[in-house]
C-alpha cells in the first residue's frame, strides 16, 4: 500500500473484511482484507477485527521471536498456493507482538494506537520490515533530495514546528534552502517537479472496480522504473535529468545498481535530450516535460523478455500545463514524432468495467484472472496489467498470480 507520500508500505494495520471456509481443511480458513486473501488459523480472527498485514514481497526481521515460524521460508512473505487456494501476504494478531486491541478498533503497541483508517496504520519501519529481494531494497530505497540533505545537517532547526510548516510549501522550501542549502545538495538532487512512479495494487483499492468511466488496459512490464525530464531554462539552456526510481544520475558514468547504467543507455538509445528539447519547442506553453517508463531486458528483473540487451517503453507523459496525459494521446505525442515507444495496449481502445467484467460477481478475481496471459513483447508470461483512466489521472496495477508464483513465489 502507498502512503500519503506515494511510498510503498509493507506492514500496516487492517480490518478483517470477510472469513471463508476452505473446503476439505478444518484447521485453516481464508481471510479477506481489501482485495487480498490470506490463509489464517481457524478462529484466529473474526470479521471486523483489526490485524497486522504484511504484503507480499516483504521480509520480516529474523532476530524477532514472533517471526520464528517463518524461518523455513527465510522470513520472506511471498505469494503461495496452499490448501488448493492462493494466499497472498501474512496476517498477524496484535497479541503476537504483546500488543492490545482497543475498544475503539485500533491496536495499542504500548506507546501509541494504530488505526486501520489513517496514517497511524503503517508499521513498516517500526517492525523493521524490508523488501524480500535485496535488490529492491537498493532500487526502491528513499532518495535523499536536496532538501533532505539540508535538513540532515541542521536537525535541531528542522524539527521546529514553524520550520516544519515552512517545508510543506514550495516557497518555504526555497526560502530555507536560500539560507541553509549548499551547491553540493543540488547535485544529483531529485527534480522537484517530478512525481515518483509506483502504481497501487488493485487489491489495496477494490472499490475502483466499480468506477463507471472508461479505462485503457496496458501491459505491466517487469523492469526498472526510468524517468527522463526536462525543464525549460533561460537562454535555451534547458535542465535535463535521467533518473531511476529514486536516484538522479548526472552522467552516464555514475554507478547504479546494475552492471552498466541502463538509464543513460536508454537516454542515448532514444536521443532523449533532443527529443524532449524538441517537445518543448513544439509545446511552448509547457515549462517542463517528463517521460516515465520501464527499462527491461537482460539482467534487469526475473524476466529478461528473451533479450540479450535492454529496451525502454513509456507509460507516462506528464507536462506542466496538463499533468498526466491519456494513454492514446501519449502514444500519438511520443511514438509518431519522436520514436519513443509506449507500453503495449489491449482490447483495441478504452473500455468500461461493465463491459470488461460482464456479469462476473467477483470483479477482483476476474481482473486478476485476466492479468494472466502472454506478453506482447515476447509471447511469454506477462507480469500483468496497468489500467489507466482515459484522462490519465487514475491508475492501478493488476499483477498476475500465476506470474508471481512462477517468478516471485
Amino acid at each position: 500500500m502507498l502512503n500519503k507520500d506515494g511510498v510503498r508500505e509493507l506492514a500496516y494495520v487492517v480490518t478483517i473484511d470477510n472469513i471463508e471456509p476452505i473446503p476439505g481443511y478444518d484447521r485453516v480458513e481464508w481471510a479477506t482484507v481489501g482485495g487480498w486473501k490470506v490463509i489464517v488459523q481457524k478462529g484466529q480472527f473474526n470479521i471486523g477485527d483489526p490485524a497486522i498485514y504484511f504484503e507480499i514481497d516483504s521480509k520480516v526481521p529474523s532476530d524477532k521471536e514472533c517471526f520464528a515460524f517463518l524461518e523455513k521460508r527465510h522470513h520472506k512473505v511471498k505469494t503461495l498456493k496452499m490448501c488448493k487456494v492462493i494466499s497472498q501476504g501474512l496476517l498477524m494478531h496484535a497479541t503476537d507482538f504483546g500488543w492490545e486491541v482497543t475498544e475503539s478498533g485500533g491496536i495499542y503497541d504500548g506507546n501509541e494506537t494504530h488505526y486501520p483508517e489513517d496514517e497511524s496504520r503503517f508499521l513498516t519501519e517500526k517492525l523493521g520490515v524490508t523488501y524480500a529481494d535485496a535488490e529492491d531494497n537498493q532500487r526502491k530505497a528513499p532518495s535523499a533530495d536536496k532538501y533532505k540533505k539540508m535538513a540532515q545537517r541542521h536537525p535541531a532547526i528542522f524539527r521546529k514546528p514553524f520550520v516544519r510548516w515552512l517545508m510543506k510549501h514550495k516557497w518555504g522550501k526555497n526560502l530555507m534552502f536560500f539560507f541553509f542549502g549548499k551547491k553540493k545538495d543540488k547535485k544529483n538532487g531529485w527534480p522537484e517537479w517530478v512525481s515518483k512512479t509506483d502504481e497501487e495494487r488493485v487489491q489495496n483499492m477494490p472499490w475502483i472496480l466499480n468506477d463507471t468511466g472508461e479505462w485503457v488496459v496496458t501491459e505491466k512490464i517487469d523492469g526498472s522504473s526510468t524517468t527522463f525530464t526536462m525543464k525549460r531554462g533561460k537562454h535555451g539552456k534547458n535542465e535535463f535529468y535521467v533518473c531511476s526510481r529514486n536516484v538522479c544520475f548526472d552522467s552516464v558514468d555514475k554507478p547504479c545498481y546494475y552492471d552498466t547504467n541502463i538509464y543513460w543507455e536508454m537516454a542515448q538509445k532514444y536521443d532523449m535530450y533532443n527529443a524532449l528539447s524538441k517537445f518543448l519547442e513544439d509545446h511552448p506553453q509547457c515549462d517542463w516535460v517528463t517521460v516515465q517508463g520501464e527499462t527491461y531486458g537482460a539482467g534487469v528483473q526475473r524476466r529478461d523478455y528473451s533479450m540479450e540487451d535492454h529496451d525502454f517503453r513509456a507509460f507516462n507523459l506528464v507536462t506542466s500545463d496538463r499533468g498526466r496525459w491519456g494513454t492514446f494521446e501519449m502514444i500519438d505525442e511520443l511514438t509518431i514524432p519522436y520514436g519513443i515507444f509506449c507500453v503495449p495496449t489491449y482490447f483495441g481502445g478504452p473500455v468500461t468495467f461493465d463491459t470488461l467484467f460482464g456479469d462476473a460477481e467477483d470483479r477482483m478475481a476476474k481482473i486478476l484472472e485476466m492479468a494472466t496471459g502472454d506478453s506482447q513483447l515476447d509471447k511469454k508470461p506477462r507480469e500483468g496489467f496497468v489500467l489507466r483512466s482515459v484522462d490519465g489521472q487514475k491508475s492501478f496495477k493488476a499483477v498476475s498470480n500465476e506470474f508471481l508464483l512462477k517468478y516471485h513465489g
